[in-house]
């Protein structure tokens, strides 16, 4: 089952400088959350804050030609995870085919957004999550390590919200 996402924020991983997108199902109170690069996230950003540039972006650039060619992002699925790695599908739609591709969570979002396009996460997704949180084994035992797995393990989707964009 296909489970619809918002971009609940986007954030930085204090440790590692890297942006973490925050998807959350519409319907209930599952929260996904991937990191990504600082490219992608300056194009997610720029779509969600209203910003155009002068010159497009790569998923600007990429947008127009589909445009051109007549075609449409209709949805993108965030439909696999496996060894920490999340795996997307952008399905694309003309007048004359269907068809989809795949692409990094980031990208097929990107993409997504600047079509207006709805974004789903799927099942099996959510249940490696699930499984994958309950599984974790803390590198950093120290007292300042133990209190950040603490700090994270008590997070709930509400409390993302302080940091959108």
């Amino acid at each position: 089952m296909l489970h619809e996402v918002t971009i609940a924020g986007l954030t930085i991983d204090q440790t590692s400088n890297t942006p973490i997108l925050i998807l959350k199902s519409i319907t209930d109170e599952h929260t996904i959350p991937i990191w990504i690069g600082l490219l992608e996230a300056t194009s997610i950003a720029s779509v969600m804050q209203n910003i155009n540039f002068d010159r497009p972006m790569t998923h600007d650039l990429f947008k127009n030609l589909l445009k051109q060619e007549n075609m449409e992002v209709a949805k993108i699925e965030v439909c696999d995870l496996k060894d920490n790695t999340f795996y997307a599908k952008i399905y694309f739609l003309s007048p004359e085919k269907k068809f989809s591709m795949d692409a990094r969570p980031s990208d097929a979002i990107a993409m997504a957004l600047r079509f207006k396009a709805p974004i789903y996460v799927d099942d099996k997704v959510i249940d490696t999550f699930k499984n994958a949180d309950n599984n974790f084994e803390l590198s950093d035992k120290s007292t300042e390590g133990k209190k950040w797995a603490d700090y994270l393990e008590k997070l709930s989707p509400e409390d993302f919200g302080k940091y959108k964009v």
